[in-house]
């Protein structure tokens, strides 16, 4: 059987990409990253698919006359790379309901909160300024609301008295590269079901 390939979408350095990468790399996790696509002409991410061979495209948004044509581009690319599941890996723009109604439960995000808790953006700075014992991350499927979409999996880590904000963002991070493999290899292997607003996980 050949392997599902899924496309990452994201604006930065790319380390939830590159934990992907390494995963597949080790044998964990069988699928193919079909296609890199950036937001950002300056994201790391993009070297560190092009270093691999990987597909990868910069297709920023003021290059479009609307958010519509935008979007249409993204798709198309996806598409053209055969994409079963897109994976927005610290992909930093709202994507609009028309979009995500196509990818319906083939879109997945990586949050550095536990949802519904802190939604948006600063989620780690949210989480520090409420005085939270613990935080952690979310791995959800994508729907038209912000950081709504059921719950595949989450890991949690501890916050301390003495946290700053780079500190607890960090000690997420390293769940965020465990949360996302284990999330997209559930999906490739067909462990997933969808029931309303609960995600569960098949043995």
């Amino acid at each position: 059987m050949s392997e599902r390939k899924i496309g990452i979408l994201a604006s930065g350095r790319g380390s939830n990409l590159q934990a992907i990468l390494d995963s597949i790399a080790t044998g964990e996790l069988k699928v193919k990253v079909a296609v890199v696509i950036s937001d950002k002409s300056e994201a790391y991410a993009l070297q560190r698919a092009e270093q691999l061979g990987i597909a990868n495209f910069v297709v920023e948004r003021k290059q479009y006359q609307d958010p519509k044509a935008f979007e249409e581009r993204i798709n198309s690319l996806l598409i053209e790379h055969e994409v079963e599941l897109v994976v927005l890996a610290g992909f930093m723009r709202i994507l609009s309901s028309h979009f995500v109604e196509k990818w319906k439960l083939s879109i997945i995000n990586i949050h550095p909160a536990l949802l519904p808790s802190f939604p948006g953006v600063n989620a780690q700075e949210q989480a520090l300024a409420y005085g939270v014992k613990t935080s952690g991350c979310t791995v959800h499927f994508v729907d038209e609301g912000m950081d709504t979409g059921p719950i595949i999996l989450q890991r949690t880590v501890p916050v301390f008295a003495h946290d700053d904000l780079p500190a607890l963002a960090a000690r997420i991070l390293i769940e965020e590269h465990q949360a996302l493999p284990a999330a997209i290899k559930l999906w490739a292997t067909d462990k997933l079901r969808v029931e309303g607003r609960k995600v569960r996980i098949l043995e």
